[in-house]
């Protein structure tokens, strides 16, 4: 199982942007949260298969309809103990 921690920039809070990845993410059978931060960008950590992990990332690039993503930073993370997937 690999983990990876995404930074994504651009207009991503208020617009569903955390529920959206939270529903994508289930889907796509990953672990983790998707929580705001303070700077205004959202942090998105997942744990599962690397197939998954790259449609996550796939997805994030582009984000809900309302949302504009200018940025997605990518950073892997050691394997993590995980349950669920939550938003913050």
């Amino acid at each position: 199982m690999a983990c990876k921690r995404y930074l994504v920039n651009g207009r991503v809070q208020g617009v569903w942007f955390r529920a959206s990845t939270r529903d994508t993410a289930v889907g796509l059978g990953l672990r983790g949260h998707a929580v705001n931060l303070t700077d205004g960008r959202v942090e998105v950590v997942a744990c599962g298969e690397g197939a998954a992990l790259d449609r996550l990332e796939d997805w994030l690039h582009r984000g809900p309809e309302l949302a504009r993503v200018d940025a997605v930073l990518v950073e892997d993370l050691p394997e993590q103990a995980v349950s669920g997937f939550r938003t913050g």
